[in-house]
């Protein structure tokens, strides 16, 4: 429990950095998939506008190999499209290496992946999100963690609703 705490506590204070910078200015740099956002800010706005949980996606998009296969099986194929629009909100959160990200994505995904403890790729968490009024500060409330799920679009929607289930409790 004092580590779940911990990594709370460090997710708040990275997330309070960015959301001081304020929302990530980019006109080029865009997310791997369609309908996928890549500014934390972004995703906490249209979550607490919409009420939907994040789904992030932490993928080395040009070089993971199971990655690339979640994509294709998974995030590229309509039913899942269709889920995600009615669910969550999508933030892809990618360590490439072949192609440069900005400087500002790059320092943010790299902070998001030592605060969320992240080894491996993909791995995909799945959380809600407020901020203090008066301090600015995040807070995190995780639904779940999971990574690769074979089955296609369906084992794995079902799977991210039970985690949504069971965390609205």
């Amino acid at each position: 429990m004092k580590k779940i705490v911990l990594l709370f506590a460090l997710i708040f204070n990275v997330l309070l950095i960015h959301a001081q910078e304020g929302v990530v200015k980019n006109d080029i740099y865009k997310a791997h998939a369609e309908g996928w956002l890549v500014d934390i800010n972004e995703a906490y706005a249209q979550s607490k506008k919409t009420g939907k949980p994040i789904l992030a996606n932490f993928t080395g998009s040009d070089w993971c190999g199971w990655c690339v296969r979640l994509k294709s099986e998974v995030f590229d194929k309509p039913e899942f499209k269709d889920w995600a629009k009615k669910n969550v909100i999508l933030i892809e959160l990618d360590y490439p290496r072949k192609k440069q990200l900005p400087d500002n994505i790059k320092k943010q995904n790299f902070d998001l992946q030592q605060a969320f403890q992240v080894q491996g790729y993909p791995t995909i968490w799945i959380f809600n999100m407020t901020q203090d009024a008066k301090t600015k500060q995040f807070g995190i409330q995780a639904l779940g963690k999971t990574g690769y799920i074979a089955g296609g679009p369906v084992n794995f929607t079902k799977s991210v609703d039970e985690m949504i289930k069971n965390g609205a409790k």
